[in-house]
């Protein structure tokens, strides 16, 4: 038996290595699984006009209120680009997802009031937003094209988000800015290239301020595409904003948008009220004490720095020291020569070792 060349061993042990190392990515996952998007599926995808398709729907929201609709003039794509005129309202059905987000319910295929090309239109009527639509055809009912332009028209097919956040430039006043981002649709025969929108931020009840932003890129009939425009509001800008869109001056979106107070510039007031008093307050007493008479022979008062510790312990008495021989001794009183005249102040009597009245003195009470 032949023994196996060293590269054919050595292979075996590395894909015993791997195959070891690859057991725990073979165990359970821990990552949180992905949210279905919401779907839509009809028994048949053609239908005579009144007759009944079930409609089978699943990841939508648990215990979601939505709406079915039979609507002309709409494509899954662009969706319903008629609005809710273009659809069979009376024939309409309410449904309640369960607790899995799942859905089923009987439809009539109703003719709606425009042409065809038709969708079912299934959307939520409260909370989340979510649309789905769904192609079918009906039997013997009108098909007619989109009505287009002669131009490229476009027209928002999502609800438009602001995506980004605050900095800490923005709590000390720099401008708040946000990116609208929406998806757009040409309903037009003609492609549009670099579209200018309107972009308009309004305060309150006031009017919307209105700048031109354009994006680049170009939009094909029938395609969409997701535009992202960039903006910002003034400098300390802080309450309720309505961010508004418009292309071709017609108004195609609102979103509302709360921005908060600049509270760093209000802590930077705050402590300029503080300091700047208290500043003024010390000069003002540092030319008055300069710009104020001085009474003549008067040496002007030192400036108050704080008890050093040599003039505390200068004032300190001295007790149970030995003299210091080294110190001068205190002057003689001047004796009164007879006939001399009397001085002002009377002295003091000084009394030697010898001369002190004793106990025993002879004068002594």
């Amino acid at each position: 038996m032949k023994p196996r060349p060293r590269g054919a061993a050595l292979a075996l042990l590395l894909s015993a290595v791997l195959a070891v190392l690859a057991v725990p990515a073979a165990g359970p996952s821990w990552a949180a699984p992905e949210k279905p998007a919401p779907g839509v599926t009809l028994s048949r995808a053609e239908a005579a006009k009144g007759a009944d398709l079930t409609v089978t729907g699943k990841g939508w929201r648990p215990g979601a209120l939505l709406m079915l609709l039979v609507c002309g003039q709409s494509t899954p794509e662009l969706g319903v680009t008629g609005g809710t005129n273009s659809c069979a309202n009376a024939d309409g059905q309410a449904v309640t997802t369960d607790g899995g987000g799942a859905f089923s319910k009987v439809l009539p295929a109703a003719a709606p009031p425009k042409p065809c090309p038709c969708v079912v239109h299934v959307a939520t009527v409260q909370g989340e937003q979510a649309v789905v639509d769904t192609e079918l055809r009906i039997t013997g009912h009108p098909v007619a094209p989109l009505p287009v332009s002669g131009e490229g028209r476009l027209a928002v097919l999502t609800e438009p988000r602001l995506d980004g956040s605050s900095s800490l430039l923005t709590w000390f006043g720099a401008p708040p800015a946000r990116t609208l981002v929406f998806t757009v649709g040409n309903l037009g025969t003609s492609p549009v290239k670099d579209p200018v929108f309107q972009l308009g931020t309004a305060h309150g009840v006031f009017a919307p301020q209105w700048e031109d932003r354009q994006w680049k890129g170009t939009i094909a009939p029938g395609q969409k595409a997701e535009v992202k425009l960039d903006f910002e509001l003034s400098a300390g800008a802080h309450g309720d904003y309505q961010v508004s869109l418009q292309y071709a001056k017609k108004l195609l979106a609102t979103e509302p948008w709360g921005v908060d107070r600049p509270w760093g510039v209000t802590l930077f007031w705050i402590l300029l009220c503080l300091v700047v008093p208290a500043a003024l307050f010390r000069i003002g007493m540092a030319v008055v004490d300069r710009v104020r008479p001085r009474i003549p022979g008067r040496p002007r008062a030192p400036r108050h720095r704080g008890v050093r510790l040599s003039d505390v312990t200068a004032r300190l008495p001295r007790t149970g020291r030995a003299p210091d021989p080294t110190a001068a001794a205190p002057a003689e009183p001047a004796r009164h020569e007879p006939g001399a005249a009397h001085p002002t102040t009377a002295a003091l009597p000084w009394f030697t070792p010898d001369s002190a009245p004793s106990e025993n003195h002879p004068n002594r009470p």
